[in-house]
């Protein structure tokens, strides 16, 4: 069992002091917009989205994250359920973990996910009776004793014993009900082996219930109740009548407050609502709003209050004609598509494409986020985008802070401050997709140091092309042939040349285009590959690519990692080819990641260079040479170990990571150098008692030496900034954690002058 709100707590004090990340906290920033299931304590709301779940307090309006930030154990919510008996919270996973929310703990049941069974484990609904939760699965019930924190039995109840699809349980004072694929079984409580199938009667097809599958299946007002297709049966003594069916489609059925509560949607309006149903199926309360209510998916009730699961706009509380939403602000899916940070704000591209590079028809649009706010830039917020979509890429004109989104078939998006925008499409300096009509890819796009715009114009007959400083356009060919005139993601190295990714497998080109733009007599193109002579990249499916601090060239494809040490020396006759690092890690040395498939790579303000792969992250040493972190979704709060996209906030360290499961951060060591010593932070400050995380020193010198010292001068720690920032972990040399009290910070400038930059105060 761990505690939830340890770590919450004392971050709330830490933020409370400095009004800083700690170094090392990690947030998530998930998906909370999609609401698609909901359930009521005394006191709180739970609600799950499409990829976590939150917990609203009844009284205040408090909303709480409940995600693996917190102390949850997994990511990707499939449903949940509470039981008011037992004060409990189950909630289900995707890949069919299972936690159990009980006060301020969280038990963990793995069991489900770690078993070796073949077949479907989904965990398609939870009921309680009597202490214990009853899981309808695919594989049939699974029996959880919700004292014991244990699966206590399993009921496979198919057909001869076999594996069958349980849509819903229920139990009366005598007996279970499965509603099934095959359809409703009943067994009695008594029976010695539940498991045993025989023990189960099939009663589908008998006293007026039609054959055939059951949906799902409840107790109202003491009475069986179940649903079959958009019908409601109820039975009525010995035999089943239907008190209910309408054409929409059901999008949930649930009984909740004595009463039945439909979630629906009519295909050929798009009307959505939800209905409130008395036991014997006549409409009590009907509750729709298309605009305060969008695509309900489940509904609880509670007295007059109406509490409904939106995909669109999350949790909304309905009473009478009020409506009231509480939802996290958030981005919505995934977000697949590039990350890019400027000024301290981080650009977020929603779409993207699959292997063979063809689009998804993603409407995600784009996102910002400046620390505080997520904003959404799509076709739900700015109709204008409605043809824009797969957006992969985005980036921003330095000069006025002009928005580039590259859509991988809807063209490109200029969106100025103000929201003046325009397409550029047909009629533009785009090329249309060959053989594609109407189709304008961009693949990529990166700004150079005099405001000129390079793009990528995947599949276009001059397929490489610069908006320049002034406004004006210039087109390229790549010349050199390769299938679907292909290119990807642009890398800019510090003597102006282009790097582009040649997606599906092809390597990367070279670009230098001269004294001139303009002059293309004295363009030179080079071709990287695999072997000596033509690259020697690792492999040619190169996935991503970075320039350092040192203006090196790092290339991550899925053999591994290819460094670029000479990219000046490119067109000279010497040439430059790649080499792969070797790294130094558990005593053993080998080439760096040399079978990982390195998927994206991230330069620190200390040159470290952050690594993401498909089994987690690493962090590595500004040389390549030495594993320093790793991260995976089993050792950190890491959503997922799938990892997509890794950005960078050089001014305060955090590091953001795009998974398949959404956006994290980590707040890391390292930030950019400060130019005014005098603005030094530290925090947190005052370090309160019993802190053992680190401490940080924002705001120093570029790599500066920094001391540690008490007010006598006798020297406590010494180290060395990382970019502008050192770390601390308050122990002196002998590992001895520091009496309380006043400490200085000194500092020692890249002229060797030492000042006094700031204190530290450690709290009783």
């Amino acid at each position: 069992m761990r505690a939830l709100f340890l770590f919450v707590s004392i971050t709330a004090v830490l933020q409370a002091a400095a009004q800083l990340q700690p170094i090392g906290r990690w947030r998530e920033h998930m998906d909370y917009r999609s609401g698609k299931r909901v359930a009521l304590s005394a006191n709180s709301v739970f609600t799950a989205t499409e990829f976590g779940a939150y917990m609203v307090s009844r009284n205040e309006g408090e909303i709480t994250r409940l995600s693996k930030v917190s102390g949850f154990n997994d990511v990707g919510v499939r449903t949940l359920n509470y039981s008011v008996a037992d004060e409990k919270l189950l909630i289900a996973y995707k890949n069919s973990n299972i936690d159990i929310f009980y006060r301020n703990d969280i038990i963990n049941i793995p069991d489900i996910l770690r078993s070796t069974v073949t077949g479907d484990k989904a965990i398609n609904n939870i009921s309680f009776y009597n202490s214990k939760a009853y899981l309808s699965t695919g594989l049939g019930v699974v029996v959880i004793d919700l004292a014991k924190y244990e699966v206590s039995n399993t009921f496979l109840i198919g057909n001869s014993g076999g594996n069958v699809q349980v849509n819903g349980f229920a139990a009366d004072a005598t007996r279970f009900y499965a509603a099934t694929e095959e359809g409703l079984k009943v067994a009695n409580q008594s029976s010695v082996n539940l498991n045993d199938y025989r023990n189960w009667t099939n009663i589908s097809g008998t006293n007026g219930l039609p054959a055939g599958a059951v949906k799902q299946v409840f107790i109202i007002n003491n009475t069986i109740a179940v649903q079959y297709f958009n019908t409601i049966y109820v039975l009525n003594g010995n035999s089943w009548q239907a008190v209910y069916t309408d054409a929409w489609r059901w999008e949930s059925l649930n009984v909740s407050d004595g009463s039945f509560l439909l979630c629906e949607e009519r295909f050929s309006w798009g009307d959505r609502r939800v209905l409130v149903l008395s036991s014997n199926g006549a409409i009590t309360t009907t509750v729709q709003n298309n605009n305060q209510l969008r695509y309900p998916m489940h509904a609880v009730k509670s007295g007059n209050e109406i509490w409904i699961a939106d995909y669109e706009k999350g949790l909304v509380k309905a009473e009478a004609t009020v409506f009231e939403r509480y939802n996290i602000n958030s981005p919505y899916g995934p977000l697949d598509g590039e990350l890019f940070f400027h000024k301290n704000k981080l650009y977020v591209a929603g779409g993207s494409v699959n292997a063979a590079w063809n689009y998804q028809y993603n409407g995600t649009g784009f996102f910002t986020y400046d620390g505080n706010e997520w904003k959404d830039y799509n076709r739900f917020t700015l109709p204008w985008m409605d043809t824009v979509l797969d957006v992969i890429a985005v980036t921003v004109d330095p000069r006025d802070e002009t928005i580039y989104a590259g859509s991988f078939g809807g063209g490109l998006v200029e969106l100025k401050t103000g929201n003046s925008f325009k397409i550029y499409k047909q009629n533009s300096p785009l090329n249309v997709a060959v053989g594609d009509p109407n189709n304008y890819r961009v693949g990529g796009m990166a700004f150079d140091l005099n405001n000129n715009l390079w793009i990528s114009n995947f599949a276009g007959s001059n397929n490489f092309l610069v908006k320049k400083a002034d406004g004006n356009w210039r087109n390229f060919r790549v010349p050199f042939l390769v299938q679907d005139n292909m290119v990807g993601g642009i890398v800019i190295d510090d003597a102006d040349q282009k790097w582009i990714q040649v997606p599906q497998g092809n390597g990367l080109f070279c670009y230098n285009h001269g004294t001139s733009i303009d002059n293309t007599g004295d363009d030179r193109w080079k071709w990287f590959q695999t072997g000596r002579g033509s690259g020697n990249l690792p492999s040619n499916m190169v996935n991503c690519m970075a320039k350092d601090k040192d203006g090196f060239i790092w290339i991550g494809t899925d053999k591994g990692i290819a460094v670029i040490q000479c990219p000046g020396d490119v067109f000279t006759s010497n040439g430059c080819e790649a080499f792969q690092p070797v790294v130094q890690q558990d005593n053993f040395a080998g080439l760096l990641f040399e079978n990982e498939d390195v998927r994206t790579i991230a330069v620190d303000a200390a040159n470290r260079k952050w690594i993401g792969t498909l089994n987690g992250v690493w962090l590595i040493s500004a040389d390549g040479e030495k594993v320093l972190q790793r991260f995976t979704a089993e050792n950190s709060p890491l959503l997922s170990n799938g990892i997509i996209r890794i950005a960078i906030d050089q001014a305060t360290g955090e590091v953001y990571f795009s998974t398949f499961n959404g956006i994290c951060s980590y707040r890391g060591s390292a930030t950019e150098a400060s130019e005014n010593p005098d603005k030094v932070i530290v925090f947190p400050s005052p370090v309160p008692a019993g802190y053992g995380g680190t401490i940080g020193i924002r705001g120093l010198p570029e790599n500066a030496i920094v001391k540690i010292v008490e007010l006598n001068g006798r020297l406590v720690y010494q180290t060395r900034a990382l970019g502008g920032q050192a770390v601390w972990n308050g122990r002196d040399y002998r590992n001895q954690r520091v009496a309380s009290g006043v400490y200085l910070v000194l500092a020692k400038d890249e002229f060797g002058a030492e000042k006094q930059v700031g204190k530290i105060v450690f709290i009783k």
